[in-house]
């Protein structure tokens, strides 16, 4: 059936659909781009659309966006309302659901990563603080060290500190980090999804799209001078390697942003990617635009033509009123802030519209604080002022002007009278204070807290406005507890810095905003703390906090001797500073120097006796110590101030096991993972316990269940092929011993134990050469010599065996005696001798 032929008002309205006038070039060229095949060289799979703000990049994106709908594509528009690769994945995901498109496994992914992102930080402290079994670094950690733990945020070295670290001090970092991490998470994968997110997500999206029912995929990633930071080097890499999957290939992606693409990256694509350089208007596209909205009269239209400069937003806006007369067009002290709102003759609206821009962010409750408009007609209003066109929706509920629009009225608001600028950002800060302080009462520790933090950013932007002396300094203090945090928070101090020297023409706060962005970039927080210790001039307390953060930043890089300095120094400035003790303490056992760490736990104990965590991380260095007793009152302790401190009831439980009592020990480990379930340490810990009780599966069914957490981890793969050797599961002994060597190659008993296994497979040269390295490298090690006397004895090697037996006899009798009947029966001839 022939379908109906569209009518001219159809095709009219299509063609001026929501306004649009203009960029008829770059429409017609995108929309060509879906009548030449993939496989046509004249077809490109990205476009960059590239020009200042203001100049009209989003409305062509959407105008894009609708003309790929028009060709039966799946569509997603993504802008900076996402902060990194998984939150762009998850907005297309999202866009392509509303659309009938499921990226259901992509999903399940998300909401993991979600999750297993919040735990991170908790599960990273308790990396530094669980200690292994076995010693030196992990191929698996060298993998992670190498695989990108530093870019994504875990251990955070870069820039010049990089150059300082080599690659088993990055490994050792990476092991710890790894094992603790793998304690808060049920599986490598999401391990995976909070160390790298985009290798075990990426995969899955494009597995997804090559499935997706549509002719077409199109995807749209707006303000790309901010979201190409995250999202160029991936999207690169998705791209054009085969790292993740193929992409299909009728998949266009559209960029656009203030910046040019990354010659590095895209310079030699220039067949398969299309630039378009957008420039402001041309005074008939304007005028276009200007009918379009039913702006016709010449006087008014010189008039927005002069003040918009031909870019785009600001015609629109001036339009958005549908003047009709000029005013007071050769006033010389016009401005294009005033023009925006000339027309609009509600006093209320026009009053809201200027001081709304005075905060960087709005939503209701900011709006109501700042409007300063009845209530009744509150509501009313602040409809009307995010419909305006320079207001943008920013994540569902806060609201952000268009920078072109934003910083001409604060220019504007300022120069009118500069008392009543800085007396409304004092009011602003005000506001902002009292919601933080109400945070602050529900927030155990206020800098772990986003709301908190969020609230606190917008009330030093607002100080910064006011000019007052002190809000640089306090703005710096705060950078140092940013720092602290993780460096996307400090980043974010350093853009308020940045953003008031620009509003408020703070020279001060625009310098140190600038560097400070620019120290981030180069060396991370370890270089952005250099820096503020360095012209800052804090006070001895805030430079002994600054040191603090410099040390745990360079500890969880593996610099532990850099790390251990800046504690120093910090303690130098304020020996009563518990975190920096407790801090040194953890970084002098990772150091293996326990009775160092105990003493600075000791004086952190002494500052801070209430500290749990404290409390258990000397009872477990004390263990390891093998200080069983002190270990245990400490233990005790931390578990009476907070029942929750899983590592205490862990660590109590090993000292239970290791004095022969499996049963409390059993209790113990069991409570710990009811608090933490999948907390490796404890579970192979436990099917320690399990051993010595007789429960050979539930041994297994741990150790199971700690291997899948940590796959990487040798001592969980050591102990399981320990338990499948027992049970004469040889072979599959033979594959866990395998991969824990290759994990850890000094890992002594695993040699040993891999011997035996091979032995009884019938493997003798492969286990005398197992065995024989375990002795090498431990040469008392009685269990591996009286297994390498029974093999030399079956192989007929009997003066080696005679040899391997009297060392048993010189280093422990006793145990010639516990051999095996069999294992005795083949060595008789020796042992009654």
């Amino acid at each position: 059936m022939a379908q109906a032929r569209p009518s001219m008002q159809e095709l009219i309205r299509q063609r001026t659909r929501a306004g649009f006038v203009g960029r008829g070039a770059e429409r017609a060229l995108f929309r060509l781009n879906f009548d030449t095949a993939p496989h046509d060289e004249r077809h490109r799979f990205r476009f960059h659309v590239q020009g200042n703000a203001g100049v009209g990049k989003t409305f062509l994106l959407r105008e894009f966006e609708q003309i790929a709908r028009e060709q039966g594509a799946l569509t997603a528009y993504v802008d900076d309302s996402t902060g990194s690769v998984p939150e762009t994945m998850a907005e297309i995901s999202r866009q392509f659901a509303s659309q009938g498109a499921r990226l259901k496994e992509l999903d399940r992914l998300l909401a993991a990563h979600r999750e297993r992102r919040q735990e991170a930080e908790l599960a990273a402290l308790t990396a530094l603080d669980t200690e292994s079994e076995a010693t030196g670094p992990s191929a698996g950690g060298r993998v992670a060290a190498r695989a990108g733990m530093v870019a994504a945020g875990m251990v955070p070295v870069v820039g010049p500190l990089a150059g300082m670290l080599d690659e088993d001090q990055l490994a050792r970092s990476a092991d710890r980090l790894r094992a603790g991490l793998a304690a808060r998470f049920r599986s490598h994968e999401d391990l995976q999804l909070v160390l790298a997110p985009e290798r075990v997500l990426t995969p899955v999206l494009l597995r997804e799209l090559m499935e997706a029912p549509a002719p077409w995929i199109a995807l749209f990633l707006d303000t790309y001078e901010r979201t190409g930071a995250y999202l160029d080097a991936w999207l690169h890499e998705t791209m054009t390697t085969d790292r993740h999957g193929a992409m299909p290939a009728t998949t266009v992606v559209v960029t656009a942003g203030q910046t040019s693409l990354e010659r590095s990256r895209w310079g030699g694509l220039a067949d398969f990617v299309a630039v378009m350089p957008l420039a402001p208007f041309t005074e008939p596209e304007a005028r276009g635009l200007l009918a379009a909205k039913g702006v016709t009269a010449e006087p008014v239209v010189s008039e927005v033509l002069r003040l918009s400069g031909g870019l785009p937003v600001l015609v629109s806006t001036l339009a958005e009123s549908r003047p009709t007369d000029p005013g007071d067009v050769g006033d010389p002290s016009a401005t294009a802030v005033e023009r925006f709102l000339k027309w609009e003759r509600d006093p209320v609206r026009r009053a809201a519209a200027l001081s709304c821009a005075l905060p960087r962010w709005l939503d209701g409750d900011v709006f109501r604080a700042v409007a300063n408009c009845p209530d009744e007609d509150a509501d009313t209003v602040y409809d009307w002022l995010r419909s305006l066109p320079f207001v943008a929706d920013r994540d569902g509920e806060r609201w952000r002007y268009h920078d072109v629009v934003r910083a001409p009225m604060l220019r504007a608001e300022r120069r009118r009278s500069p008392r009543g600028w800085a007396a409304r950002h004092r009011g602003l800060a005000q506001v902002f204070g009292g919601w933080r302080e109400e945070a602050e009462q529900a927030a155990a520790d206020p800098w772990a807290d986003g709301t908190w933090r969020d609230l606190r950013l917008a009330e030093t932007y607002h100080l910064l406005c006011t000019g007052d002396r002190e809000a640089v300094p306090a703005a710096l203090r705060d950078c140092v507890r940013a720092c602290a945090v993780d460096e996307v928070t400090a980043r974010q101090w350093a853009q308020a810095l940045t953003d008031a020297g620009r509003d408020a023409e703070a020279e001060g706060a625009a310098d140190w905003g600038s560097d400070l962005t620019a120290a981030l970039a180069d060396g991370g927080v370890t270089t952005a703390l250099a820096l503020l210790l360095r012209r800052a001039g804090f006070d001895p307390r805030t430079r002994a906090l600054a040191h603090t953060a410099r040390g745990s930043a360079l500890r969880h890089g593996g610099a532990h001797e850099e790390a251990l300095a800046e504690y120093d120094r910090a303690l130098a400035l304020d020996p009563g500073l518990a975190h920096a003790y407790r801090s040194r303490a953890m970084t002098k056992g990772e150091l293996g120097d326990y009775e160092g760490a105990l003493t600075d736990l000791d004086e952190a104990l002494s500052l801070h006796p209430e500290d749990a965590r404290g409390r258990a991380i000397r009872g477990d260095y004390l263990r390891i110590e093998d200080r069983y007793d002190e270990a245990l009152r400490d233990l005790d302790e931390a578990i009476r101030l907070d029942p929750g401190t899983h590592i205490a009831w862990a660590s109590r439980g090993a000292i239970r096991f290791n004095r022969g009592d499996p049963e409390a020990a059993l209790a113990d480990l069991t409570q710990a993972l009811e608090l933490e379930p999948d907390y490796p340490w404890a579970l192979t810990r436990r099917a320690r316990v399990w051993r010595v009780l007789g429960q050979p599966d539930r041994q297994l069914a741990d150790l199971d269940h700690a291997v899948s957490l940590n796959p990487d981890w040798p001592w969980s793969r050591c102990e399981r092929g320990d338990a499948l050797r027992t049970a004469g599961r040889d072979e599959e002994a033979v594959a866990d011993l395998d991969i824990a060597i290759a994990l850890d190659p000094a890992y002594v008993s695993a040699y040993a134990s891999r011997g035996e296994s091979l032995a009884r497979l019938g493997r003798h040269a492969e286990a005398l050469a197992d065995l024989s390295r375990a002795v090498g490298m431990r040469p008392g090690y009685v269990w591996a010599l009286c297994r390498r006397a029974v093999l030399h004895a079956v192989t007929g090697r009997w003066e080696e065996a005679r040899a391997d037996v009297e060392r048993v006899r010189e280093l422990n009798s006793e145990m010639l005696g516990r051999l095996p009947d069999t294992d005795r029966a083949v060595l008789a001839p020796l042992l009654a001798g």
